[in-house]
């Protein structure tokens, strides 16, 4: 039988005008200590998120989500964030904020596959 993997996500949401607390879900973040594992992967419908502020900076929330990418990757060139162990890169990306980008709570699985759980979770709550 194989491994099963306890594993912790959520969802990473940008608020186009954070004060209508109006979101779109634009990636996930996945997230397994025992594994060593942590994976990200988003999105971004621009003509979906700019439908909700025409004053949005695409560029710059597209930038933001890659830095979200880089950390849990470790890249080193990302600063000190980026070369945290994988629970504390989590607990840090998934940590509440106000910007524009942010995080639902984490939620808790089991799973035999993370890499399968992953692009599960992000073909089910993001496209």
């Amino acid at each position: 039988m194989p491994e099963q993997h306890l594993y912790e996500y959520a969802t990473i949401r940008v608020l186009p005008v954070v004060e209508r607390e109006e979101f779109l879900n634009v990636g996930i973040i996945l997230f397994c200590k025992k594994a060593k594992f942590i994976k990200v992967h988003f999105n971004l419908d621009e003509i979906k998120l700019l439908s909700f502020s025409k004053e949005l900076d695409v560029d710059q929330i597209k930038s933001n989500l890659h830095s979200f990418e880089k950390i849990a990757m470790g890249t080193e060139k990302c600063g000190p964030i980026a070369l945290m162990d994988v629970p504390e890169r989590f607990r840090w990306l998934t940590a509440v904020r106000s910007s524009a980008i942010q995080t639902s709570r984490p939620h808790p699985g089991m799973c035999n596959d993370l890499e399968q759980t992953a692009k599960r979770l992000f073909e089910e709550l993001v496209l």
